[in-house]
């Protein structure tokens, strides 16, 4: 007897109960249909979101520190650690600047604010000022000393990655140095806290679906969707160029490591409808960073690009300040010269570095822009209020998937890809969940039998004793009862 095949309202109803990628688009269309039908009520759900986004932001930093403690023990190499650091800040600055002169090709080939003769004076550029809060971008300096953390618990209360990065160096660096004989529980104690951290993930991702809801709600009932029709021909340039971008990142991709970016865009598809939803890349961080190891990329390369990214690598935002200032003159009836226009790329690559988690820091740049070409009034900036929340599905896009190709390619750049892994992962071979390759305590398993990073293969094609890094020399088996060694 043929067995029975469940009806269709139960295959939707198992799918909507098990699949977060399902849950997460069913909360999505329902805040614009609410949005667009009830806009009084749906501007008061945007707490939905901030709480959600606020929770993930509580476990970002220690996330970090785990990921990048034990990855700098594990490799046992701090010479290899910086190596990564240097390669990838080369790889966001190529990235970044590509990025930008694609916005300013395509602003001057589709013209998008031409023929709008905007009078200056007629905006309302105190509407900018309250949107950015009186703030300003960081200078150079500034932006290099807030880097570096004033006290241990202050960088991670405030939620400074770059901080946090830079103490989890010295905590890695100081671990090497010591060896594990004389802080023989400090490494596996740290990993246990990375494996409690990615169960608070879980528990968190489980609210996902509602903070969709709530945030695109809130988008469409307070921004409406009249405010596309007025700006079309800026909304769809943004767009078109970030595909160009991202067409250009999956060609970068399969020719540095042969992985396809349209499956590992599959393979993310959960986190990147969150982010879209959220408009918030901060909110994925967690699980994306488990995927990419699982994916094949070594602790390591993972915990230090990507975070790094989140600061230096704003590809996304940097397309839309290449367009968003040549629309702003053209609007305005300002013809910019070529060399104006490589002033702009020039000052935005340095006031780009510094945006990240500053309010209304895609305003601050643009007026720090105009301000130094000097030809377009700063107060023009206030074109772009109306249509800014708009660009942030391009923006969370583009600078998600720029920062996932970026921990991919620098991680092969520095041989610390699993290859072969990575292409199981993203062909659907391998469906484990994150975390479930790994055993937790004293290394990584080897998957298929083969050696797991930073560990050799046990016997019978099992992960065995993890190979001792360099400075840390490897435990005896605890069921040996031998006297440890002494201190030394």
């Amino acid at each position: 007897m043929p067995p029975s095949v469940p009806s269709l309202p139960r295959r939707v109803a198992r799918t909507l109960r098990t699949s977060l990628f399902a849950q997460v688009t069913c909360a999505l269309v329902l805040g614009i249909v609410v949005g667009k039908l009830w806009p009084d009520t749906a501007t008061a759900l945007q707490p939905l979101g901030d709480g959600f986004t606020r929770l993930i932001k509580t476990v970002i930093s220690p996330l970090v520190f785990c990921v990048v403690v034990v990855g700098i023990a594990k490799a046992g190499d701090l010479k290899a650690f910086g190596r990564i650091g240097v390669k990838a800040l080369i790889w966001f600055e190529i990235a970044s600047t590509a990025a930008l002169v694609i916005g300013l090709v395509a602003a001057n080939v589709v013209g998008p604010g031409k023929g709008m003769n905007v009078d200056p004076s007629s905006l309302d550029a105190a509407a900018v000022q309250e949107t950015t809060g009186g703030g300003h971008l960081p200078t150079t300096t500034e932006f290099v000393l807030n880097a570096l953390p004033q006290s241990f618990i202050g960088a991670f209360a405030d939620n400074e990655l770059l901080q946090v990065l830079i103490l989890a160096c010295l905590v890695g660096a100081a671990l090497l140095h010591l060896g594990h004989t004389k802080v023989p529980k400090i490494l596996p104690a740290i990993e246990q806290a990375q494996e409690i951290i990615f169960a608070v993930v879980g528990f968190i991702m489980r609210l996902a679906p509602i903070a969709v809801f709530g945030a695109m709600a809130h988008l469409v009932g307070n921004y409406g969707l009249g405010v596309m029709r007025t700006y079309a021909k800026l909304i769809v340039l943004c767009y078109v160029a970030a595909a160009l971008f991202i067409a250009l990142l999956a060609v970068a991709l399969k020719a540095v490591t042969g992985l396809s970016l349209w499956k590992f865009l599959r393979y993310i598809r959960e986190e990147m409808l969150l982010a879209l939803g959220t408009a918030s890349t901060e909110s994925v961080m967690p699980r994306v960073m488990q995927k990419l190891r699982r994916a094949g990329a070594r602790d390591d390369a993972v915990g230090l690009v990507l975070p790094t990214g989140y600061s230096f690598n704003l590809d996304g935002a940097s397309l839309y300040l290449s367009i968003g200032t040549l629309f702003i003159a053209q609007a305005v009836g300002v013809d910019l010269s070529l060399g104006q226009q490589v002033t702009v790329v020039l000052v935005l690559m340095l006031t780009s570095k510094g945006m990240a988690g500053i309010p209304g820091s895609a305003f601050l740049a643009l007026s720090a822009t105009a301000s130094s070409v000097g030809a377009i009034p700063a107060g023009a900036v206030a074109l772009l209020l109306g249509v800014d929340r708009i660009m942030d599905s391009m923006r969370v896009v583009t600078n998600l998937l720029g920062n996932c190709v970026a921990v991919f390619a620098v991680s092969r750049w520095e041989g610390a890809l699993d290859t072969d892994r990575a292409k199981r992962v993203l062909d659907g071979e391998d469906t484990s969940t994150p975390g479930d390759d790994e055993t937790g305590v004293g290394g990584e398993k080897g998957l298929g039998g083969e050696k797991g990073p930073g560990g050799e293969k046990g016997p019978g094609g099992e992960a065995g004793a993890e190979a001792p890094a360099p400075g840390i020399p490897a435990q005896k088996p605890k069921e040996l009862k031998e006297p440890a060694p002494d201190a030394g």
